[in-house]
């Protein structure tokens, strides 16, 4: 799995989870949520996104999975 497919995943598993803790937890999850989408829009304007460096550091390969 590609940089850019992982940090789709952790993105999507980052709303749901959050989400759900919104729901049974609390309402200020919401926030949580918010950033990550917040994140994710500013990244595609600017191309700089702190989880995909995570994910280098961690050894993840970029490119196509192809």
């Amino acid at each position: 799995m590609t940089i850019d497919r992982m940090v789709f995943a952790v993105a999507g598993s980052f709303i749901l989870i959050s989400l759900l803790l919104a729901h049974y937890h609390s309402e200020n999850w919401l926030w949580f949520t918010a950033f990550v989408g917040a994140n994710l829009l500013q990244s595609a304007f600017t191309g700089f996104c702190p989880m995909a460096m995570i994910l280098k550091k961690l050894g993840i390969k970029p490119g196509s999975a192809f």
